[in-house]
């Protein structure tokens, strides 16, 4: 129990609404307004006052503190995280308290349950945003990231929500970082952590290597300058080493399967054959330069009539023609300025250029020629491939454009053989022998045949069986400032790599006044000239720093762990607090974090499982994806060229119209469609679309916090409908949920006086409930308890809902059916639940109360039908309950309009009651 001990309660009475930064001006302004207006609304419940008093009473008294070296490990243990958020400088939207509600709600359920209950929450805090906006203003990133925390912490504060705020930390701060440092030098003692060339995102006119996110349609988002593939020097984590493990373990894991399937698709784990062709010169004769491509398609070997290599295969150059060498390097340089994914999954359209050289197919024996082509990606497989236009879509739109020869070796299952058609099915192999080769897979089934050439390659030599992965190792760095700093060296002399002892950590990043690209392509670090020239702290020779920093992903990768000790500086977490903390029970975050963020950290936990730094395999064991909230529906008519109102049904190209919004107040809801009210001929379109600033449907919570109070949003957030799906906003729907909030606190602590204030205490009364009240309370308890386990929490709200229309119906509120209804609604809304208990006599917070247990008696339907007499003559009956009382019975059927009808203007002389049998009134 958190008891309040020397605490004045009250005293928090006259503290207004915290709202945070110049919201807090803006609202303040708004209200007086209102006030001065007389538009100020009456409120369903004194919200603004009950919510600070509750924030800053749990802030005094660290209520949520999870004990660190005194805690009870006798007791079981719930770890729920929330993905760790980067703090944008817009602060949050509805949208985000969706997620920190539901963990908010199963935390205080569990704490309740007598669980010890891991809840915190920290910020990913490095990041491009904050260094784009240091390049444009000048301000350090630190000072921008610093107040975007202050007010995200704000904001997630005035929701009421039970972080453990002791645990705090942010990814940029040096006591953090220090440990991604550390598992860095892991990596890299154990092979994982290298250096290569591979491509990345050079703008000369920027003079800066660009994230992913920052080229748009091959041109730099900011400026629209032309942005190249250009190769340079990057550290590299090897994640492909993990890759089965990767695969094998999401089987054991209670993750959505739909997550799970995008996790097995982006490793892609794919079985076939790396093949040698050799490449012809001039002349046609084979030389000692093989050319070898990775199919998955064996079986088609004699349907292959051209090659395809990556305009950035290594041995391009070597294999063009000079009568083609200038028209290849054109296409390679307009290839460079493309991304890997406007190369493969958004170009439609298939475009490439002949080398001017041939390779020798050793099935068929035949020369066939080497193209060159961007739909083929350097950095899958080998960069090369034998294209079989008949049996792949891609090649045969490319053998069609380009009119090369298209041969059918796969016959469907049906026999039925269509030339000229592109299979892709199954079927039995024709056109498929050679007697020059000796290989004839004619009259197989397509695996047979598959599985016979992969004989025939490694007997012959021309080939290898091969397990080929779509995951590419993680480039592992940025040339941008804001970011972890590498902790090592290069010797001056010998450009050798050296670690740094884990003494010298943290290295710390420099401090800058210029944010600016160099227009080099080195990253900003250089400028730092004293910081980056240094020396190697074991030999003293002259060295050098690396001047890139660790992508955001790193910081991000292993927090959870550090949530379990947060203040260790001699480990990365103590082994006794991670073996009873891991793995994290539920994980709550967006879907858009389904592939990266969780497999970069999965591949770090299971490099830590390895060393022994971990004791579990994997660290999230089950994952919730919560689904987005929409800005509210928005309704678009449309005009013509010359101002003509156009129905939307009568519209087929969006682009050739001129859009106009309609506010709601002008729509007219008619069966499915919106028609505007004025002309109702017109249907207008009416969409929900993602909250974002350049659109302005952006809800700030603090608003909705200002006129209905935390514990109304964090209703409604939930009341929208299930968790995982997604919704759309709409602010007039919230007044339903805070309408229920008004009944709940009208219920337990009466109506408002005339001064519109209320009595200090409650309407409760010490007495014995009735069999009904017991009835409705444990339907309750049970629907809630179970919704809650299920995080079904709109039909738990629900169910408190049914309740409350049940017990306002009451003539007397049992002071123990009130206590355990403000316990269910605790998680819900903690603030009202707080206020309610202390009203209710208590002298300690709720937070660690015993959640109320479901009684099985009170869940059976055991009302009887009970015959009601008036003078004898039977006039109707009710439903009582077995045990019902005769006054329970008595008012019962006076509520019945069929029975009371005979009582008007009589006098009841006595009252004959038969338990289970009959009530006879007598007038």
């Amino acid at each position: 129990m958190v008891c309040f001990g020397s605490f004045s309660l009250y005293a928090f009475r006259s503290r207004g609404r915290v709202a945070c930064g110049v919201r807090a001006q803006e609202m303040q302004k708004e209200e007086e307004e209102e006030i001065e207006r007389g538009s100020k609304k009456q409120k369903a419940y004194p919200f603004d006052e009950i919510e600070p008093r509750w924030q800053g009473y749990w802030e005094e008294n660290r209520t949520f503190r999870t004990p660190d070296d005194d805690l009870d490990t006798s007791k079981p243990k719930f770890y729920i995280l929330d993905m760790f958020p980067y703090p944008s400088g817009a602060g949050l939207h509805v949208g985000h308290p969706l997620g920190y509600t539901a963990t908010d709600i199963l935390s205080r359920y569990k704490r309740m349950q007598g669980f010890n209950v891991l809840h915190p929450m920290g910020w990913d805090a490095f990041g491009l945003p904050a260094e784009q906006y240091a390049i444009e203003t000048g301000t350090h990133p630190k000072v921008t990231t610093l107040q975007n925390i202050t007010r995200f912490r704000c904001q997630l504060k005035s929701l009421g929500f039970s972080y453990d705020w002791d645990r705090e930390f942010s990814t940029t701060e040096p006591e953090y970082y220090k440990w991604t440092q550390w598992i860095f030098l892991q990596l890299l003692k154990r092979g994982f952590a290298y250096q290569a060339e591979v491509p990345v995102n050079w703008c000369p006119a920027l003079g800066t290597v660009l994230a992913n996110e920052e080229v748009v349609n091959g041109v730099s988002e900011r400026g629209g300058y032309p942005v190249f593939r250009k190769p340079m020097l990057q550290w590299m984590l090897k994640i492909t080493a993990y890759a089965d493990r990767l695969l094998k373990d999401l089987d054991d894991l209670d993750w959505p399967e739909s997550l799970k399937e995008m996790q097995r698709n982006w490793i892609g784990r794919s079985e076939g054959a790396e093949i040698e062709f050799s490449i012809l010169s001039s002349g046609g004769h084979e030389g000692d330069v093989k050319l070898t491509v990775y199919t998955t398609r064996t079986d088609t070997i004699f349907g292959a009539t051209y090659i395809v290599v990556a305009p950035e295969h290594p041995l391009l150059s070597s294999m063009i023609s000079e009568d083609q060498r200038k028209p290849v390097e054109e296409y390679t340089e307009l290839a460079s300025r493309k991304s890997e994914l406007e190369r493969s999954e958004l170009q439609k359209e298939k475009t490439g250029v002949f080398s001017g050289s041939y390779s020798r197919n050793p099935a068929t024996g035949e020369a066939i020629p080497i193209w060159v082509a961007d739909y083929v990606l350097g950095s899958y497989g080998t960069g090369a491939i034998m294209a079989v236009p008949a049996h792949d879509s891609r090649d045969y739109d490319f053998a069609v454009k380009y009119d090369i020869p298209i041969r059918w070796v796969v016959n469907p299952v049906d026999g039925q053989f269509f030339p000229e058609k592109l299979y892709i099915g199954d079927g039995t192999m024709i056109n498929s022998s050679s007697l020059m080769t000796g290989l004839d897979i004619n009259g197989l089934p397509v695996k047979e045949a598959a599985a016979k050439v992969i004989d025939w390659l490694e007997i012959t030599g021309h080939g290898k069986k091969k397990v080929n992965y779509k995951l590419r190792d993680w480039l592992f760095a940025r040339q941008r400032y804001w970011g972890e700093p590498f902790p090592v060296i290069f010797i001056d002399d010998s450009a050798e790599i050296v670690p740094l002892p884990e003494s010298e950590l943290p290295v710390t990043l420099p401090e800058l006044d210029d944010f600016t690209p160099t227009g080099t392509g080195e990253p900003p670090l250089a400028k730092a000239v004293s910081w980056v020239k240094t020396v190697d702290p074991l030999s003293g020779k002259p060295a050098t720093r690396e001047t890139s920093t660790m992508p955001q992903w790193a910081g991000s990768c292993w927090y959870y762990l550090r949530f379990m000790d947060p203040k260790n500086s001699k480990a990365l977490v103590d082994k006794s607090k991670e073996m009873y903390w891991g793995p994290v029970d539920i994980y709550v975050g967006g879907a858009e974090h389904s592939v990266l963020h969780l497999l970069y950290a999965r591949f770090w936990h299971k490099v830590l499982y390895d060393m022994g730094a971990v004791s579990t395999n994997e660290p999230f064991q089950c994952l919730i994806n919560q689904g987005i909230i929409l800005g509210e529906v928005e309704y678009t008519a449309y005009r013509d060229q010359k101002g003509r109102l156009i129905s939307a049904d009568n519209v087929k190209d969006t682009n050739e119209y001129h859009h106009e919004r309609i506010p709601e107040e002008k729509v007219l809801k008619s069966s499915d469609s919106y028609l505007l009210k004025e002309d109702p001929s017109i249907r207008l379109s009416a969409r929900a679309y993602k909250m974002s600033k350049s659109r302005g449907n952006v809800i700030n919570p603090d608003d909705i916090v200002t006129g209905y109070g935390a514990d109304s949003l964090r209703l409604y957030e939930m009341f929208m409908g299930p968790l995982r799906d997604v919704k759309t906003w709409n602010t007039r729907s919230i007044e339903g949920v805070y309408r229920f909030l008004g009944r709940t606190w009208r219920l337990i602590v009466g109506a408002p006086l005339t001064n519109g204030s209320y009595i200090d205490g409650t309407v409760a009364v010490d007495e014995e409930p009735s069999q009904e009240q017991l009835q409705a309370l444990h339907r309750c308890i049970n629907k809630v308890t179970e919704e809650i386990e299920g995080t079904r929490f709109n039909t738990g709200i629900s169910a408190m809902m049914e309740f409350i229309n049940v017990a306002n119906k009451w003539e007397k509120r049992p002071q123990s059916v009130m206590e355990a209804f403000v316990l269910l609604l605790s998680p819900f809304a903690p603030h009202m639940a707080e206020e309610l208990w202390n009203r209710l006599g208590h002298t300690y917070s709720l937070a660690y109360e015993k959640w109320p247990e479901t009684k099985e008696k009170y869940l059976k339907d055991s009302l009887i039908v009970l015959p009601v007499q008036i003078n004898g003559k039977t006039r109707g009956s009710i439903k009582v309950g077995e045990a019902a009382t005769e006054d329970e019975a008595f008012r019962l059927a006076t509520n019945e309009q069929k029975l009371s009808k005979y009582l008007v203007g009589k006098t009841i002389k006595r009252k004959v009651y038969v338990p289970s049998r009959i009530l006879n009134i007598i007038l």
